[in-house]
């Protein structure tokens, strides 16, 4: 009896502990049907915008009027979407429209009040007639044709100068100086001595010509006077003394130079050519050159020359222009500067410079192909003249490129390539 009276007390005491756990159980299975209602409630309100936005872009597409291809994100990410949506930034994504899968890879439509805002500009295609200036730095030299020098083959000393000083303007068959020479003297004897045996006509006188004996003594040999111990030895060309190494007293060896003198009425300019300015220039090509000391007065002169050799340094050339000097402006070593005009040999399809997107790997033209498309189109390039790039080959005439803008279009074209890229990639992925 004690026992069952102790059963009975516990079970009475547990009692309420059931029934709060009860209630526990209870609140929480409540919570958490509501919280169930309440997410499905907050869904059902997120897909009601997307499925009405599908059916306002099916109605009212923004293609014309018609559905959009598909929608990318805005900021060039990797990511497409059949319907409108906004991206983590809450910015819409672009529709790509249909009409555009049939266009080349990377062209780009924009919409009109776009293109006006960019500022961009077109021009035609044109064939035009091209020609290049080149320019280069030169120096003016002395015509190497034109340089004599005076070195006596004989031997002996200088009793008088007749040209004194460097710098002297001498003409041809000017006395220059007067020798005494024993080689010369014995000579003579010998002349007269084989004259009087052998008669005028027998008379050898090569020896004498041989060492360039002047003709005026030797006309007085042949009359019979008696030799002269001093001989005037004369210029052998007209010009300019540009050195002068005889001094009054002195003895010479044969062959020593003794005078330097060159015709300074032709003078040669010596222009450097970069090596890929070469190809424009050839010989005949007219040039003006311009002293620094006379900047003010140019110099007409032509191309008479160009050098076989290409400088392991400087990586340039070596043209040779003929300019004239009556009045004796042009010294040697002075400094100039040349242009030549090199036109083209023909009409060449040419393009503005703006119009080129040169990468250093890619070079591209936008070609307008109307309602705001632009198509990118790699070309090859010849030359280049100002304002001008020669297209050898991608552009025919009659079409039109952009010249402002491009680098806006070619940012936008590179975006396109890079998304249809992606899905191709994608479509491979899923026929797999």
């Amino acid at each position: 009896m004690k026992i069952f009276a102790k059963l009975r007390t516990g079970i009475a005491g547990a009692a309420p502990l059931t029934i709060a756990v009860g209630g526990i159980v209870v609140g929480l299975t409540t919570g958490a049907a509501i919280m169930g209602w309440t997410d499905a409630a907050s869904q059902a309100s997120t897909s009601g915008p997307s499925v009405a936005q599908a059916q306002a872009a099916a109605t009212n597409g923004p293609c014309n009027g018609k559905p959009a291809k598909y929608y990318r994100n805005p900021m060039g990410a990797p990511d497409t979407s059949p319907v409108p949506k906004k991206d983590s930034m809450n910015m819409d994504y672009i529709p790509v429209c249909e009409d555009e899968a049939g266009d080349s890879p990377g062209t780009v439509k924009i919409s009109l009040d776009k293109v006006q805002r960019l500022g961009v500009r077109s021009e035609e295609v044109r064939e035009r007639d091209l020609s290049r200036t080149v320019r280069a730095f030169a120096s003016v030299q002395y015509d190497e044709r034109e340089l004599s020098v005076v070195a006596p083959k004989f031997g002996g000393w200088i009793e008088k100068l007749l040209v004194s000083a460097t710098g002297d303007v001498v003409k041809r068959g000017q006395p220059l100086f007067e020798v005494y020479s024993p080689e010369l003297n014995v000579l003579q004897q010998e002349f007269l001595l084989a004259r009087s045996m052998q008669g005028p006509r027998g008379v050898a006188d090569n020896r004498l010509r041989n060492l360039d004996y002047p003709e005026a003594e030797m006309e007085k040999l042949r009359r019979g006077e008696a030799p002269q111990r001093i001989i005037t030895i004369p210029a052998p060309s007209s010009g300019t003394v540009i050195e002068k190494m005889a001094v009054k007293g002195m003895r010479f060896q044969p062959g020593e130079t003794l005078y330097r003198i060159v015709d300074t009425s032709t003078m040669w300019v010596l222009a450097e050519v970069y090596e890929q300015d070469l190809g424009f220039v050839k010989v005949g090509d007219m040039a003006k050159v311009t002293i620094n000391a006379w900047p003010e007065r140019p110099f007409a002169g032509k191309v008479t020359f160009i050098y076989p050799g290409v400088g392991k340094e400087s990586r340039t050339a070596r043209l040779r222009i003929e300019v004239a000097n009556p009045d004796g402006l042009l010294r040697a070593d002075m400094a100039a500067t040349v242009e030549i005009e090199a036109p083209l040999a023909a009409r060449a399809v040419a393009v503005p410079e703006s119009a080129v997107i040169d990468s250093g790997m890619r070079r591209v033209v936008l070609v307008e192909r109307g309602e705001g498309k632009y198509e990118p189109r790699a070309v090859k390039l010849g030359a280049r003249v100002p304002g001008f790039v020669q297209v050898l080959d991608g552009l025919k005439p009659g079409e039109r490129v952009v010249t402002s803008a491009t680098f806006l279009i070619d940012a936008e074209s590179n975006l396109r390539a890079a998304l249809a890229a992606f899905g191709t990639g994608e479509n491979k992925g899923d026929s797999k």
